[in-house]
């Protein structure tokens, strides 16, 4: 099942056949996959298995109430939307409902029109249109929104944007949504990481090359903003730009023109440009490693996107999405339990979304369990934690910069099982740098490859 199809379901509980019927049909017309139970016991199991992001329940059923159902819903997946339908009217039920965190509150027999206007008002509160890994971006921070809602009002321009953010928070996600929400969404968003392409192959990766330009160049190459012609160029990690090559990347931005490798021909393009970094460009610039002429061009709307221990209320959320992503196939998606979840919440997750999704990939591959308990905590993330604390404790005065420099460049290195470019990520430096690192300390290369 697709990420959006996901974010289409709906689970109907009622006792009542025509009810069900009803509503299911009402949701299936509006194009949402409908799950339906006659009582709390079954849905429980139902809702477990699908994690459904938005819940209809009748109160009063032979087989239980729907404001237990709707407390058990909530221990499962907090942020979980939940209606409750009744048949009696009561001020004060409906009082308690709504305090204890039921979206809306109906009385049959109900509008469809307004029970249907009320379900996508909610479901874009609580951020459920926003987007995971095929461009969407998972929350319902008011922190998040508001990135997203700035993105989405930026998109409809062609004006070039700078997203500056830590590294694991989405960046390329934001930039895909940017292209996906623009006029230029039926036309290629084209990527390129600066920081992964050798300097010496990057004019050509950029810019393309004709046969004969340097050697080995046996055929013409178009680079990647040719490719990008009516579409979208994200230039990833900008920052690691060489300096050298700075003038050509500011010609081609303010001209929209340029020459490939070996020729004296321009090229013009008609694109749009998002950069991202993990850097502040604007101390590289006052250090003198960045161009202040070229961080001006590219800094025309500046986005950001908050790290993770500053939208602490969407750790759940994602967990469950990873959960759901990673979870071995043949099983259904474990409960993760309160505990657990609240744990989660209270580490800082220094390595941002990119850091949950690989911690809960190995949850899911050691867990056969439907219930995620704090013990999985003990094993794997009180062991990191433990680890850099332990890690921590041997930066004391009187320890050379370059020790320490060694010494955080080795906990890295471990903590992402030797993946260098992960690595130059969390550390903020490019993968080039980690690389000369590993070599001046002499570190071991085989054990991180």
């Amino acid at each position: 099942m697709t990420q959006e199809q996901q974010r289409r379901n709906v689970l109907v509980v009622d006792d009542e056949l025509p009810m069900r019927a009803a509503l299911e049909a009402n949701f299936r017309r509006h194009g949402w996959n409908v799950d339906t139970s006659a009582g709390p016991h079954d849905a429980v199991r139902k809702f477990c298995a699908t994690m459904h992001p938005l819940v209809i329940t009748d109160i009063h059923m032979p087989d239980g109430d729907g404001l237990s159902f709707m407390r058990q819903v909530q221990s499962i997946a907090p942020h979980t939307a939940v209606i409750l339908l009744t048949a009696y009217a009561n001020v004060s039920e409906a009082v308690h409902a709504m305090k204890n965190g039921a979206c809306d509150y109906l009385v049959k027999p109900i509008s469809f029109e307004h029970l249907q206007a009320g379900v996508e008002r909610i479901m874009t509160r609580r951020g459920m249109q926003a987007l995971g890994q095929d461009g969407d971006i998972v929350g319902h921070s008011p922190a998040l929104l508001n990135a997203i809602a700035r993105a989405r009002q930026v998109a409809a321009t062609d004006a070039d944007i700078l997203v500056e953010a830590e590294s694991g928070t989405g960046k390329e996600l934001l930039a895909r949504l940017i292209h996906k929400t623009s006029r230029r969404c039926k036309q290629s968003l084209v990527a390129v990481n600066c920081a992964a392409v050798p300097e010496h192959l990057l004019e050509s990766e950029l810019f393309g090359h004709v046969r004969g330009a340097f050697t080995g160049a046996t055929v013409s190459k178009a680079g990647k903003f040719e490719q990008a012609h009516g579409g979208t160029l994200l230039l990833d990690e900008v920052g690691e730009m060489p300096l050298a090559l700075q003038p050509k990347l500011l010609r081609a931005l303010q001209e929209r023109e340029f020459d490939r490798l070996g020729d004296t021909h321009p090229v013009k393009v008609n694109i749009r440009v998002i950069a991202t970094t993990n850097r502040s460009l604007r101390q590289m610039v006052a250090d003198g490693r960045f161009r202040a002429d070229l961080y001006y061009r590219l800094n025309v709307i500046p986005l950001s996107l908050p790290p993770l221990r500053e939208r602490r209320e969407d750790i759940p959320d994602l967990a469950y999405h990873f959960a759901r992503k990673y979870m071995v196939p043949g099983r259904s998606a474990p409960r993760l339990s309160s505990e657990f979840l609240a744990c989660l919440e209270r580490y800082d997750w220094p390595g941002n979304v990119r850091e949950l999704a690989n911690f809960m990939q190995r949850v899911m591959a050691l867990c056969s369990d439907p219930v995620v308990g704090p013990e999985f905590l003990d094993s794997l993330l009180s062991a990191e934690i433990g680890s850099k604390q332990d890690d921590n404790a041997e930066l004391r005065p009187g320890v050379s910069l370059r020790d320490a420099e060694r010494r955080l460049l080795e906990v890295t290195l471990r903590a992402t099982d030797g993946n260098r470019t992960r690595a130059a990520e969390m550390l903020g430096v490019s993968l080039r740098t980690v690389r000369n690192k590993i070599r001046d300390y002499g570190l071991p290369r085989r054990s991180y490859a």
